[in-house]
C-alpha cells in the first residue's frame, strides 16, 4: 500500500517545464522553478486574473510568479478579476489572503488563501 502511494505521489509531482493547467483563458505556464512561499511586494509590477482560483504575479524583473490559491476557486474573483491584499510585512506570503473587490458600491466580495507562489514562463497556446 505505501509502494502505491509513492508511485501515485512521483505521477503528481510536476518537473520544470511541464505545462500547468487550468480552466481559465490565457497562454499556457510552463514550470521554471521550485514553487516560493513568499514575494517581495515592492518587487510586483502587476497581477493577473486568470480564472476564479489562478492570479499570475508579475515581477518588475519580468518573472511571472502563478498562484493557485489555496482551497480552490474564490467566489467572485473570475467575474470581478479584482482584489486587494493586506500584509503586515515586506511580502506576500502563502498564508496571507485575499479579498475580492466587487464592481458594484465599496463592498467587498469573499476572502481566499493564497497558495505558493510557482514559476512559470508563459507560452502561447
Amino acid at each position: 500500500m505505501r509502494a502505491l502511494l509513492a508511485a501515485s505521489a512521483l505521477l503528481f509531482t510536476a518537473a520544470p517545464g511541464a505545462a500547468i493547467q487550468h480552466h481559465g483563458d490565457g497562454p499556457v505556464a510552463m514550470l521554471a522553478g521550485k514553487p516560493v512561499n513568499c514575494v517581495r511586494l515592492n518587487q510586483i509590477l502587476r497581477t493577473k486574473v486568470r480564472d476564479g482560483a489562478t492570479i499570475d504575479f508579475v515581477m518588475r524583473s519580468g518573472q511571472v510568479y502563478r498562484n493557485s490559491l489555496d482551497g480552490g476557486s474564490c467566489p467572485g474573483l473570475s467575474s470581478e478579476r479584482r482584489f486587494l491584499y493586506k500584509t503586515s510585512s515586506g511580502d506576500l506570503c502563502s498564508y496571507d489572503t485575499i479579498t475580492v473587490l466587487r464592481d458594484t458600491g465599496p463592498s467587498r466580495g469573499a476572502r481566499c488563501g493564497l497558495g505558493s507562489f510557482q514559476p512559470v514562463t508563459l507560452t502561447k497556446r
